[in-house]
């Protein structure tokens, strides 16, 4: 059963926004099964179709995080299916992509959590995201 999370940051910017619709299951549990990535050992992705590769890159570092504990939880392997990634356009950055997949699999899971976050730099005029500890898929923006 899918079920949907949704990421907001409000901000003096307008904020984030992202709404991520998935559902899990084993891998091979459907015969018509479609485009899926391997994130870690029997930890796989199936985005949705369509999408931008920025944010299927970012939805699968989001997944990446958790991975460790996901396989280990789930030695016959997990199969995250991401039904929809919706996000209005003036709210969004492919990062955000990111966090509501972290979320998702937090609230799905009851995984902890691993301090992916981010805040609004009054300084900068801009966002800054932190990754806890882990490196981000892009060291340079596009």
């Amino acid at each position: 059963m899918s079920t949907t999370f949704k990421y907001r940051l409000r901000s003096p910017l307008g904020g984030l926004a992202a709404d991520l619709t998935a559902e899990h299951r084993a891998p091979g549990t459907d015969a018509g099964e479609g485009f899926r990535m391997q994130i870690y050992r029997n930890v796989w992705l199936a985005p949705p179709r369509g999408i931008n590769w920025r944010d299927a890159a970012w939805l699968s570092f989001g997944l990446s995080v958790h991975s460790s504990d996901l396989s280990s939880a789930h030695p016959d392997g997990l199969l995250i299916e991401v039904a929809a990634l919706t996000f209005p356009l003036a709210h969004f950055r492919s990062e955000a992509a990111a966090l509501a997949m972290d979320g998702w699999v937090r609230k799905e899971f009851d995984l902890p959590d691993r301090n992916l976050l981010v805040v609004y730099d009054s300084g900068s005029d801009g966002y800054r995201f932190q990754w806890g500890g882990n490196s981000a898929p892009f060291s340079e923006e596009f």
